[in-house]
């Protein structure tokens, strides 16, 4: 079984392949039978509003556009121009807070704003019963991923993270074969990503660096105080803005949070992940101002003994062996950014290539690269496997469907939540100001408390100050 650097690469544009679904058409139904929230659409559509649209959360849109696009906010005008342009009967905001207080016949908002804001505009909809749909990571800060997702959990509104991959058939494949047993007992998982790429195009974002010297003019097409949001002030620079801000600890969350929460949602549904018990981190050199290079995460995890259906509650109708409980061992998830990747699995044929980007399964009895099952004999046993498990109608039309009364979608804020916390805990371990720490010891998680057991140092970095007039 012939493996290629293309068939194992899981980087956004690979990973999402075959996931972008056109929006579904729905029957013509009064608001109030579908369970609308203020909707005053005489079709049945919903009413949609778009905040942060110059990038991701423009595609967002663009996929739910057979809804109504009532509303779009952006604080940059120029990056959002041709959003803006293409809904020409959508009324236009500079600030979600005003968007939201004046126009009451909003059911569902889209956030794609940059990581440091999204749940300052996620609360301020879940508050007034708006649904929601947000990029990932759902947040910037643990403490925050929290708050949202409990917020919501009150509010009792249809959400969605989006990591779109979590609806698609890799996903679903790759729980079934963890779950059929192909491979026996799963004690490790590798997760690699070639992001921040460093190549000489920098094709995706700087990090390890400075703060930009200099104060350039602020265009004349952006709110920057809009845009730094509950961030500390800063004097405007382009080294920031449009998608650059990405590596900046003040605004993203770096490779592991755009990735992460990519990444990572597979292995945690196949192998019933919660919340880890350790955490460890080791990278580049690190500064205050940007995320490392390259690092490395290992987290631990418990054994856990639930059913499949328990931590994957989307997940229904499970039949046969995949319908009992089973027993899963105690493990580890080894995570790589900065194109560092994991030692050759033994066994992997020569032809075989490891790819920029990759998910590595390693159990007692094999291992599964990618969704390939290794050694290549124990591969014939899996190629008539049952799907067993449900097929998603889409990523974004389980969020629409949600809102309008079915299911709640397969990345609703239930599960977005925790698997936001356990992403965002390896950035909390690459801080700077803990390196020297954390070369004598493992950070121990305490989830329920919300906090690590044996270091208040690093408690500190589980939420962050906001500046004034940003509350959450």
């Amino acid at each position: 079984m012939k493996t290629t650097t293309s068939q194992n690469k899981i980087n956004r544009r690979r990973f999402l392949g075959g996931t972008a679904f056109s929006a579904a058409t729905f029957m013509i139904l009064p608001g109030s039978v579908l369970g609308l929230r203020g909707s005053t659409s005489a079709n049945g559509k919903l009413n949609l509003a778009g905040i942060g649209i110059g990038g991701q959360g423009g595609n967002d849109i663009g996929a739910m556009a057979g809804e109504n696009i009532v509303a779009l906010c952006d604080v940059d005008q120029n990056y959002a121009a041709q959003i803006f342009k293409k809904y020409p009967d959508a009324k236009k905001f500079t600030d979600f807070r005003r968007m939201l207080d004046e126009m009451k016949e909003i059911d569902g908002v889209v956030i794609g704003t940059p990581d440091h804001l999204h749940a300052f505009a996620t609360m301020e909809a879940v508050r007034r019963g708006k649904h929601v749909y947000c990029e990932k990571p759902l947040t910037h800060s643990v403490w925050e991923a929290r708050q949202v997702s409990a917020a919501a959990r009150v509010a009792k509104v249809a959400t969605q993270m989006g990591n779109q991959g979590q609806a698609s058939e890799p996903t679903r494949h790759l729980c079934e074969l963890v779950w059929s047993g192909i491979i026996g007992p799963v004690r490790e998982a590798h997760i690699w990503t070639d992001r921040p790429s460093q190549g000489l195009f920098n094709e995706y974002w700087p990090q390890g660096i400075g703060r930009p010297k200099g104060e350039p003019p602020v265009p004349e097409t952006l709110d920057w105080d809009l845009w730094l949001g509950p961030a500390p002030q800063r004097p405007y620079h382009p080294a920031y803005l449009p998608f650059k801000w990405r590596g900046w600890l003040d605004f993203g969350t770096g490779a592991l949070g755009d990735i992460g929460c990519h990444a990572m949602d597979p292995v945690f549904r196949a192998l019933k992940l919660g919340a880890p018990i350790s955490v460890q981190a080791s990278s580049t050199r690190v500064n205050t101002e940007t995320y490392p290079l390259g690092s490395m995460v290992t987290y631990e995890f418990p054994a856990r003994t639930e059913t499949p259906q328990a931590n994957n509650r989307h997940v229904q109708g499970l039949t046969g062996k995949m319908a009992g409980g089973f027993a899963m061992p105690a493990g580890k998830l080894f995570w790589y950014d900065g194109d560092l990747r994991p030692p050759r699995p033994a066994g992997l044929p020569q032809h075989a290539e490891m790819g920029d980007n990759g998910r590595l399964l390693v159990g007692d009895d094999g291992f599964i690269l990618g969704n390939s099952v290794f050694p290549e004999a124990r591969a014939k046993e899996v190629e008539h496997l049952a799907k067993e498990i449900p097929r998603s109608k889409g990523h974004y039309e389980e969020w629409l469907a949600a809102c309008k009364g079915d299911a709640p979608a397969g990345s609703n804020f239930d599960w977005a939540g925790p698997l936001t916390e356990a992403v965002l805990l390896g950035n909390v371990a690459l801080r700077s100001q803990l390196r020297e720490d954390l070369t004598l010891m493992k950070l121990l998680w305490d989830g329920p408390s919300l906090k690590f057991s044996n270091s208040e140092a690093a408690n500190k970095f589980l939420r962050r100050e906001y500046r004034a007039g940003w509350t959450l």
